[in-house]
């Protein structure tokens, strides 16, 4: 059995979309895969649609390899790497030389993005 969150994972589509169609909170594989092998009309529509951004994004720490899928946000930065938000500084690899570092809080249910920028 599958979660309702992973067959939405696996289908590339919103929670929110899986839900408002009809998915179950738990199918089976087989289940998922009809609807991956026969799709019906709604994702159909939804993959015609399609913006070219992804609609889940995989996030891992660079310190501990911790990871998550993660709907991505507008306000995400292009970040250089992330950690979770109980690393310290100085467990991140250095900044190349040059750069200025910032981080921000708030990506995904733990992470801080590290962004490295040239001044």
């Amino acid at each position: 059995m599958i979660t309702r969150r992973d067959a939405a994972l696996r289908l590339d589509i919103p929670l929110e979309m899986a839900k408002r169609h009809g998915l179950p909170p738990k199918m089976t594989v087989d289940e998922l895969v009809v609807i991956e092998r026969t799709p019906p009309a709604w994702l159909v529509q939804s993959r015609a649609n399609r913006t070219g951004k992804p609609v889940w994004v995989e996030l891992e720490c660079v310190v501990c390899g911790y990871h998550e899928a993660a709907r991505p946000k507008k306000w995400w930065p292009e970040y250089t790497y992330l950690s979770c938000d109980d690393h310290g500084a100085d467990e991140l690899p250095e900044p190349e030389p040059g750069v200025v570092r910032a981080e921000v809080d708030g990506v995904g249910t733990r992470f801080v993005a590290i962004v490295d920028v040239a001044p």
